[in-house]
């Protein structure tokens, strides 16, 4: 955004505020690339670049918004004029936004080591094929390893008439799959990396390729797991993918007042064992879901769900908290694009740590299932059902592997029974990177995480 463009922007504001008793606008620049990578093929597309802005003007009543594409200031300022003056006047007794206004502008700029934006192209695939020839040599029985690879680079502009929140943000998502044959039948596994930052996200260990290597191969002797009720232990991205399913949508406050949370009925109520501990946080340094202040200016701050086991605060945004005031607002307002509505929307979510390691909760494990690789999740935030799909599930006996394998596992449970299982937490935590949508469409960054944990669950 251009100095002209941003000063008539904010004259603009002030001009409306004459009128009503708040107007703001977010300025959006999206571009980046995206490449795939196999043993035969490969491609880099350049993404277009996608600009627009979006008013919000409150008129005492309720919060109304105009999108454009417009570039030129001018012509941007009559249309907004034009729409303004046909919304309802603020009448008396109007009720005051929950915002969080600044003393002066402020700047923010995701830190990079190796910046996308400035690598050249032919640079950047050549390190991706690097990457994809080296998992394809790892073993004769790897068929194919497959590499698919985005990045971004978003700079958005929150206006106020006397300031302006000014943040570009870097983001990185890259995903190995090696398939594997003996000739009889065909596995694969996976692994992914995603963060905000710039190519140093997707630098891979020998470890953790050998790892992955050896996943794929065992897999070939995969079987499916006997239906029941198991001890487990889950991965980092097990417990993360539960944890967004269990309070993710469900926590979103503006699914409060239409009555499809379930959630709104039990906040201040047991609903986790004790020491559960849950946040959302979009200030995790180099995390996927990571900004420094929300789609309606809110400086990104902490927001703890689950304390010592206890549901204690739901996801909010500006137009959730002006309807339901009891509940402070958070730093979740977030958009798809400028031309999409703000929801009440996770970011980084998480469980928090406990005092053990992972090898304490595997030792524990007397006749159980070690449970990795999240896959998927789904939640019903009205029912409080919620599904979890997982790669890989390894029998554990007196604290040891067997050796014996399972591919895919489902977890199902009802969530304070899932939650209320749970015995036992990990210190670690790792977060992992992806995409959530508002139903089928609105779909943000976000990470999902947490320590390993152990619980009871019922697994098919």
């Amino acid at each position: 955004m251009n100095a002209a463009l941003r000063q008539a922007i904010q004259e603009l504001l002030a001009d409306l505020e004459k009128t009503f008793p708040y107007a703001s606008a977010l300025w959006m620049r999206t571009e980046g690339t995206r490449a795939s990578l196999d043993r035969k093929n490969q491609s880099l597309d350049l993404q277009d670049p996608n600009t627009g802005i979006v008013f919000s003007i409150y008129t005492g009543a309720a919060v109304e918004e105009f999108a454009s594409s417009e570039g030129n200031s001018t012509g941007l300022v009559q249309s907004v004029k034009s729409w303004a003056n046909d919304l309802p006047r603020p009448g008396a007794g109007v009720k005051p936004l929950p915002v969080q206004e600044r003393a002066q502008s402020q700047t923010f700029i995701t830190p990079v080591q190796r910046d996308p934006a400035t690598t050249p192209v032919k640079e950047k695939l050549q390190t991706l094929r690097n990457m994809q020839e080296h998992a394809q040599g790892l073993d004769s029985r790897i068929v194919n390893a497959q590499i698919a690879y985005s990045d971004s680079h978003g700079q958005r502009i929150f206006l106020r008439p006397t300031y302006t929140l000014d943040q570009t943000i870097v983001r990185i998502t890259f995903y190995l799959l090696l398939m594997v044959s003996d000739n009889q039948q065909m596995q694969y596994t996976f692994t992914s990396h995603g963060g905000t930052g710039g190519l140093e996200i997707i630098a891979m260990s020998d470890e953790e390729l050998d790892q992955l290597k050896e996943d794929a191969l065992r897999l070939l002797q995969a079987e499916q797991i006997p239906p029941g009720n198991y001890d487990v232990v889950t991965d980092n991205s097990t417990a993360g993918t539960i944890a967004h399913e269990c309070f993710g949508h469900g926590t979103e406050l503006d699914l409060f007042p239409k009555k499809r949370a379930k959630s709104a009925q039990f906040i201040g109520e047991r609903v986790a064992a004790p020491g559960v501990n849950m946040f959302d946080d979009p200030g995790v340094a180099g995390a996927y879901g990571t900004y420094f202040f929300d789609d309606e200016g809110m400086l990104a701050q902490p927001t703890q769900i689950l304390e010592n086991g206890i549901l204690i605060h739901p996801l909010s945004d500006l137009y959730s908290t002006l309807a339901l005031p009891a509940y402070r607002r958070t730093a979740n307002g977030r958009r798809e694009s400028f031309a999409r509505k703000a929801y009440a929307r996770m970011s980084n979510t998480f469980f928090g740590t406990g005092e053990q390691t992972p090898s304490d909760l595997l030792e524990s494990l007397e006749d159980g299932i070690y449970l990795r690789r999240a896959m998927s999740g789904v939640e019903d935030p009205l029912g409080w059902g919620v599904q979890v799909t997982v790669h890989i599930g390894e029998e554990y006996k007196h604290g040891k592997p067997t050796g014996r394998i399972f591919s895919p596992v489902g977890i199902t449970g009802y969530v304070p029974e899932l939650l209320g299982s749970i015995s036992a937490i990990g210190n670690d935590l790792e977060l992992s990177s992806g995409h959530c949508g508002k139903g089928h469409k609105e779909m943000v960054p976000v990470s999902t995480g947490g320590p390993h944990l152990r619980l009871r669950a019922r697994l098919g």
